[in-house]
């Protein structure tokens, strides 16, 4: 409940919104009870976003299985990462640009990070020993044209066009 409410507050009012203060008078705890479930802000936050990662974990699992040939997984699986991160940006900042203490490439990545990478592995050559290389890549150009057109440092116009060069250049036949 703790964690549906700061998702829904954050996704109508922004993170800034999301106090503890508040939080307790919308799940009608008091402050010290909700303490006892999470270790301030930063602790519901890293909550929020592990459901976050679930999400679109399944999300780009059934763009990947939906679209099953090599080069058009990469695309489908590409597409759904940037819809995720425009129609759930408060989400999205959970996941990747607020402080939690989540951690990929770890021992300690959690499950459902791993998941969402794991989708991106995926949409590669089994055969390929640097397909975890690639997806890393393709990943992190993703979060970089989602970050730069969400704050209109590049025009988000042009989306289209920048997912079809990156696929393009990292799609490969098995």
């Amino acid at each position: 409940m703790i964690i549906r409410s700061a998702r829904e507050l954050a996704e109508t009012e922004g993170w800034e919104a999301v106090t503890t203060r508040r939080l307790a008078e919308r799940v009608e705890y008091s402050q010290p009870v909700l303490y006892s479930h999470f270790n301030g802000k930063n602790a519901i936050v890293a909550a929020v976003a592990l459901d976050g990662f679930a999400d679109l974990a399944a999300e780009l699992r059934g763009a990947r299985e939906a679209a099953p040939e090599p080069g058009r997984a990469l695309r489908a699986v590409c597409d759904a990462y940037l819809r995720f991160a425009t129609e759930r940006p408060a989400l999205y900042q959970a996941m990747f640009v607020l402080p939690t203490d989540l951690r990929f490439a770890s021992a300690e990545t959690a499950a459902p990070l791993r998941a969402c990478f794991d989708e991106f592995v995926a949409c590669f050559d089994p055969g390929d020993e640097r397909r975890e290389l690639a997806a890393e890549v393709v990943w992190s150009a993703l979060h970089g044209i989602t970050v730069l057109s969400d704050s209109g440092r590049i025009p988000a116009a042009w989306q289209e066009e920048r997912v079809g060069f990156l696929v393009t250049r990292f799609a490969r036949t098995p």
